[in-house]
């Protein structure tokens, strides 16, 4: 049984270009978001164009993994849109291309209305833990989203129905 069917998926829209979570980017690592008891999770096979070294994921592509499920953490968890601010990111051991990881990425506190601390841990296939990550994200309502201009007002008629529910 795949261990998706645990958690429930997350909604998401096809028209957007994000390299990291758009089903429609085709260079895009197509992240699929699932929530968990406290948790956002996603599972992804990263191809190996995007290798550093022969068949070990480059590192940026794993922070962008990492920065992706905290991000998705803020968006579900506070049901706020998000920026990152800052990363802090330890790279244990390496992630191989072709073969499946998991990520999963939580809140660990919201230190002020407009701010978030968050965590991510991303595992091998094994189970073993190949890298993790701390960050801080803006917490930004879909008001002030709005008025920011950081999406369309289609968008932001889906979020604030997307936080209804």
């Amino acid at each position: 049984m795949d261990e998706r069917s645990n958690y429930r998926p997350l909604p998401n829209r096809r028209d957007h270009n994000c390299f990291g979570c758009s089903p429609s980017n085709p260079h895009g690592l197509h992240l699929q978001f699932f929530a968990g008891e406290g948790s956002v999770l996603s599972w992804v096979t990263v191809p190996e164009h995007l290798c550093g070294w022969k068949n070990i994921v480059h590192g940026g592509i794993l922070a962008t993994i990492l920065d992706e499920v905290m991000g998705r953490a803020v968006l579900y968890q506070l049901k706020s849109l998000t920026l990152t601010k800052s990363m802090d990111i330890r790279f244990m051991k390496p992630a191989y291309a072709g073969a499946e990881l998991r990520v999963e990425g939580r809140v660990t506190g919201v230190p002020g209305e407009r701010e978030a601390t968050v965590e991510a841990f991303l595992y091998n296939s094994e189970g073993e833990l190949c890298a993790n990550s701390t960050g801080v994200f803006a917490v930004i309502k879909p008001e002030a989203g709005r008025k920011l201009g950081l999406a369309d007002e289609e968008f932001l008629r889906w979020f604030e129905d997307y936080i209804r529910t």
